[in-house]
């Protein structure tokens, strides 16, 4: 594993890297910039990746924490644009939205070194196979995140509620050193991020994009805020129903589940922070690109493939159909 020098400083905001796994975080938005922070006020050697009024405004005054677990912080990160990024990096998270992805594989090709690991974080299903398939020499795992975080200004992250858990692994045919597994994960720990290293990560992708599919399309199509799908009636059922769906689906993809699909959904659910929202709901408000190909469309395609009828999906998607 490479380490840092602990007297060599960061080019960007003058402070002295750390020793130990170096991290780059790929996407400074509300699940990249929260990993990274947590991640640097435990000590980690992290440096971000980010575009724009928010790298400047990182660069310039810190990236701003404010969070549910960890109270208020002005952080001095490391940050830059992919194409000023020069070093290599042990862990690679890559947390950009999935219709974002092949704008960053040529940084990967650039930043990793032959141990590297890369963990995409997305609310889509399959995107570790379909990096590993672009990049062939690199060692892409897969992942997922349950989280309540967005960027709340440039510059400024918000971490909404108690929930912070990453799930990460290895496809079936990806040989992967579990002892840099399990030294990710107790980084992650130490970081206060709730971390597993999952035995079946399709599964577990699967699980997520199920999860957070249900969530943001329940609450695009009616326009509220997490606490009315914690409430019994219409909005709640439609939750319910898109997690039936998307069960069905996961049995005919063969995936096994270790609890029922929609009682876990719900008892997700049910822990977020009442006035939260979905990042695609968000995007979609301010007439920003969205994921909704991804957690929308995408799960109607792979249901009509697979012979499952989704007609909560399809009804969701006459509505927002262009």
């Amino acid at each position: 594993m490479n380490k840092t020098n602990s007297k060599e400083r960061c080019p960007y905001c003058g402070s002295i890297k750390k020793t130990g796994l170096q991290y780059l975080v790929v996407g400074t938005g509300g699940v990249g910039g929260n990993i990274a922070a947590f991640l640097w006020l435990a000590g980690k050697d992290v440096t971000c990746i980010a575009r724009g009024k928010h790298l400047i405004a990182i660069q310039n005054e810190g990236l701003k924490l404010k969070s549910g677990l960890k109270g208020q912080h002005n952080i001095p990160i490391s940050a830059c644009t992919a194409e000023e990024y020069t070093g290599k990096a042990d862990v690679i998270f890559v947390c950009v939205k999935g219709y974002s992805i092949s704008s960053v594989i040529e940084l990967i090709k650039k930043a990793a070194h032959k141990d590297t690991i890369v963990i995409p974080i997305l609310n889509v299903y399959g995107t570790g196979p379909k990096i590993q398939k672009v990049i062939p020499e690199v060692t892409v795992l897969d992942g997922c995140i349950y989280i309540v975080g967005f960027v709340s200004s440039p510059g400024e992250i918000t971490q909404m509620g108690n929930i912070f858990r990453i799930v990460f692994g290895a496809h079936k045919a990806t040989t992967v050193n579990l002892e840099l597994l399990e030294a990710i994960q107790k980084d992650l720990k130490e970081s206060s991020i709730k971390t597993d290293i999952s035995s079946d990560i399709n599964r577990d992708t699967f699980i997520k994009w199920s999860f957070i599919s249900a969530m943001a399309c329940t609450g695009a199509y009616y326009n509220v805020s997490m606490g009315e799908l914690q409430k019994e009636g219409e909005v709640r059922n439609t939750f319910i129903n898109l997690s039936k769906e998307s069960t069905a689906l996961g049995e005919k993809l063969g995936i096994s589940f270790n609890e029922d699909l929609v009682t876990y959904n719900l008892k997700v659910i049910d822990k977020l922070d009442p006035d939260s929202t979905a990042s695609m709901q968000k995007d979609m408000k301010q007439g920003h690109e969205s994921e909704i190909q991804g957690l929308l469309f995408e799960m109607i395609e792979m249901g009509e493939k697979e012979g499952v009828d989704m007609p909560t999906y399809k009804k969701i998607a006459l509505k927002f159909k262009k």
